[in-house]
């Protein structure tokens, strides 16, 4: 029987991160969870799961916890950049300690992430990272100005990653879902923009994904073989027109 690899998921503790722990989980695989939660991975009392509290805009931090589980499971297989901050606002209003919350996380978690890995998966020409981007990283949003300059960036980033890493059968996946219900949208501080987006959410039909269809699509995407490599993934509700 093959051995299964490691598998690093961050923001482990809600939505998306915590459906992908599951499953992953399901399949087998060893697992590092993190997030800042450390307590809601913990909960969850999954087999061969490492779960540490981590700050991804640490740089030093991250590459010590992923040290620390490839000594007891081996080298990291599959790195899921999850971890993410969505905080709605206008340019001319919303706080820019806001703004600079949503690009540190966004966009500087997954660059630490990636670089976290990188290094062993060139070496042994083979891994997979998927970066968890979102719609918002194709099209603008109103109240989503910070949010998708992040998401813009997520994408452009998982694009010049794949330029450096294909070359040494390192696959670069980028993940965009749409709405989906989450923990996400909590993070707002202006209620009137939650209200907004929920009225938009039920009237444009996205309430029937859940993150478990998010999660599933993800493992589906890394379970290809190597050579396999879906550059991009944009997955909605069916009934989300936009």
């Amino acid at each position: 029987m093959e051995t299964k690899k490691l598998i690093v998921i961050t923001g482990a503790s809600s939505g998306f991160g915590l459906e992908m722990a599951k499953t992953f989980s399901k399949d087998g695989y060893p697992l590092l969870l993190l997030a800042r939660r450390v307590e809601k991975m913990e909960a969850l009392n999954l087999p061969n799961a490492l779960c540490r509290k981590l700050d991804v805009t640490n740089k030093s931090d991250f590459e010590k916890v992923i040290a620390e589980a490839e000594a007891i499971y081996g080298e990291t297989d599959l790195l899921v950049n999850n971890a993410g901050v969505m905080l709605l606002g206008d340019i001319a209003t919303q706080d820019p300690s806001e703004w600079k919350t949503m690009l540190d996380v966004n966009i500087l978690g997954v660059m630490n992430g990636m670089a976290a890995v990188m290094q062993k998966m060139k070496a042994r020409k083979s891994g997979t990272i998927i970066n968890i981007a979102s719609t918002a990283g194709l099209q603008p949003f109103a109240n989503h100005a910070a949010y998708s300059a992040s998401k813009f960036g997520v994408r452009g980033l998982t694009q010049t990653g794949r330029l450096e890493l294909s070359p040494y059968n390192v696959r670069v996946i980028a993940i965009e879902p749409g709405a989906v219900k989450t923990e996400l949208l909590d993070h707002t501080t202006d209620k009137s923009i939650i209200d907004g987006y929920n009225e938009w959410k039920e009237n444009a039909g996205a309430v029937n994904i859940t993150a478990a269809d998010v999660a599933t699509t993800v493992k589906f995407a890394y379970q290809l073989p190597q050579a396999v490599l879906l550059r991009e993934i944009i997955i909605t509700d069916t009934m989300q027109d936009v």
